[in-house]
């Protein structure tokens, strides 16, 4: 309250007893146990004044062929993500996906289009998406393009960059490594008109947090502003209709320069 802070959403974490499974686990206790702690946190949502949760799983997936039933995997999330919107129709809960990790190989959900597929599936209103930006570009897509496809279900944005070894999530400042596409994800996101939560999820392993914040914070508000006055004289615009690869990059520059 001193800090005139609010809670954006409740980011949920299930504990290690779900390594094989949250959602997916093979034991069907254990699955019902992981259902129940997602509907927990949004009765924590709620206690804390925000309605959206956004789940993460680090065990939802397998690590060979022929572990599991794909199938089957898919069809318990889509049920057990009913479950959860049809009993809190009031909280947004957002699927962030990951293609790859350390506690899971393959998730189940390893992309921004499976991840769409499985909100159209479970077919809620309060059913979307979170796109971390590391996570697209472990995936091998390009963060602008994964957001103008989500549109409206997007729900939480969480902005990073990273150097895209096979892998690995670097956590990097935003726009340190890939600045044109940092540009384009701003863009894209007023695009599609987005006004939930800018979430920073990058590693201040060797900078100051706080510093590190503060330049991620800089970094949007600058891009943002540069970008809403190309709008205004239709230069974006003007690269789509044509293809133009050389106005793009003379955007990108035009840019580069302002902030």
């Amino acid at each position: 309250q001193e800090a005139n802070l609010v809670a954006g959403a409740v980011c949920l974490r299930y504990p290690s007893k779900f390594a094989r499974g949250a959602m997916n686990h093979p034991d069907p206790a254990l699955r019902h146990e992981a259902i129940e702690l997602t509907k927990e946190a949004a009765e924590v949502a709620k206690f804390l004044g925000c309605d959206e949760v956004v789940v993460w799983s680090a065990y939802d997936g397998y690590d060979y062929p022929f572990q599991v039933n794909y199938h089957d995997k898919w069809n318990q999330l889509v049920d057990a993500f009913r479950e959860c919107c049809d009993a809190h129709p009031d909280t947004k809960f957002s699927l962030e996906f990951k293609p790859t990790d350390e506690n899971t190989r393959f998730f189940t959900v390893p992309s921004t289009g499976a991840a769409l597929l499985l909100v159209k599936e479970i077919d809620r209103p309060n059913m979307g998406l979170t796109l971390d930006v590391g996570h697209m570009l472990m995936a091998g897509e390009n963060p602008g393009q994964s957001i103008a496809m989500v549109g409206k279900k997007l729900f939480g944005i969480q902005l990073n960059d990273g150097y895209t070894r096979l892998a690995a999530e670097d956590g990097m400042m935003f726009g340190s490594v890939h600045p044109s596409m940092a540009i384009e994800t701003i863009y894209q996101l007023q695009k599609i008109g987005y006004s939930g939560h800018i979430y920073f999820d990058t590693f201040p392993q060797r900078t100051d947090p706080v510093k590190e914040a503060e330049y991620n914070i800089q970094r949007v508000k600058d891009i943002w502003n540069t970008l809403q006055d190309l709008n205004q004289e239709g230069i974006v615009a003007q690269a789509e209709e044509q293809h133009d690869a050389i106005l793009a990059l003379n955007i990108v520059n035009h840019v580069l320069r302002r902030i």
